[in-house]
């Protein structure tokens, strides 16, 4: 039997509703199954743990009763993998950018403060003709676990440099402050982004004199006889947190004497922070000091928000990038066509956003939760 096409609506301002206003650009004849039906299946599958198309549609076709039902898909028989594959290439574009207007409708009705940068590499995109693979920069909100836009850097001929400032395009920066690594320490992103919010740089060897600079102002100074030590303005604050087996121990030192100095758009302020690691089990100790400026003023900006600040930028690693490489499997998956594989990077970012907002912090126990319960899963991206 082939599939009815008029299937069940989805409650509005639901992922499947965003999912069924994606054109279906296939001839008529022959067609099974709708666009919204199996995009949906393969965002199901991802939530309840499955981690590439062949398992994905394997846990799918074992639940074949359950989500026709739900569905009021009357289906005989569930998708092949490769049709999953195949689906991900004719409808990804469509795909990436009603997942990414979801996300930012998801993080419209929510306050944050912080939008921080970082790129990955899809390392199951890597072939010997491609080396290079797929990478893509992301704006990822650490307040709020949500990954809020991302776009693909295209090695050979660009890096994260051209792309952060299209990145930055359309993005609301009142009264935000955006953070990244070195890579993004760039003079023309500064200008952009201090027309309408604030910056806050990690500064190394790509702005040499810039880092320089801030290093010398914290050298310790030394008395002269008769003449004392120079007048500073440092400001201090220390964080100390124990987790994941380690005492972490971090120190920021901050000063607005360079700003007349630095010839940088809108700087305020430079920084030294200092972190020391303590591994509880072997006492190991490990050591690293940083040092950056922002836009943000001293008024806004004391040390002890600024730590808060920059915490966030550390952040993305583990709540987003590790989630989609361990929790998700995100560099085993082999994907041929960056297309599908973008598409699986903005699944993993919509997945991780939705089990955030429900409050998990462990992602592989909440897959596990819901695998046990796919229909609640299902409510949660259709509104049933």
């Amino acid at each position: 039997m082939e599939c009815n096409t008029n299937s069940m609506a989805a409650n509005p301002g639901s992922l499947y509703e965003r999912l069924q206003q994606i054109e279906d650009t296939r001839k008529k004849r022959g067609i099974r199954y709708t666009v919204a039906s199996v995009l949906l299946f393969i965002i199901l599958g991802k939530m309840c743990g499955q981690n590439n198309p062949f398992a994905i549609a394997e846990w799918v076709q074992n639940r074949q009763s359950s989500l026709c039902e739900a569905l009021s898909l009357p289906y005989t028989r569930m998708p092949h993998h490769s049709t999953y594959r195949r689906f991900l290439v004719l409808f990804g574009i469509r795909l990436e950018q009603e997942l990414g207007e979801f996300l930012q409708q998801m993080a419209a009705r929510l306050a944050y403060e912080v939008i921080s940068f970082d790129g990955k590499t899809f390392r199951g995109t890597i072939t010997p003709e491609d080396p290079f693979g797929l990478h893509l920069l992301t704006a990822y909100l650490p307040e709020l676990g949500i990954a809020l836009k991302q776009l693909p850097v295209e090695k050979e001929k660009e890096n994260e440099i051209v792309i952060a400032p299209k990145l930055l395009e359309g993005l609301d920066l009142r009264n935000k402050v955006v953070v990244g690594d070195a890579m993004q320490t760039q003079r023309n992103l500064s200008t952009q982004i201090i027309e309408h919010g604030n910056y806050a740089w990690i500064a190394k060897g790509n702005q040499k004199h810039v880092r320089q600079a801030i290093e010398l102002l914290f050298v310790p100074q030394t008395s002269k006889p008769g003449m004392g030590c120079p007048l500073m303005d440092f400001r201090s604050a220390t964080t100390i947190d124990k987790h994941h087996g380690r005492l972490e121990e971090r120190t920021i030192t901050m000063s607005s004497l360079l700003n007349d100095y630095l010839d940088w758009p809108g700087l305020s302020q430079v920084f030294k922070i200092e972190r020391r690691f303590t591994h509880a089990r072997t006492g190991t100790v490990h050591q690293e000091v940083n040092f950056g400026f922002t836009s943000l003023d001293a008024n806004r900006a004391t040390p002890q928000k600024m730590l808060e600040i920059l915490r966030f930028e550390w952040g993305i690693e583990n709540s987003l990038h590790y989630r989609r490489d361990v929790t998700f499997q995100e560099d085993k998956t082999r994907m041929e066509n960056k297309i599908a594989a973008r598409c699986f990077a903005m699944i993993h970012n919509v997945v991780i956003a939705l089990l955030n907002q429900q409050g998990f912090s462990n992602h592989a126990q909440a897959c596990r939760s819901f695998d046990a319960q796919p229909l609640k899963a299902l409510s949660l991206l259709a509104g049933l």
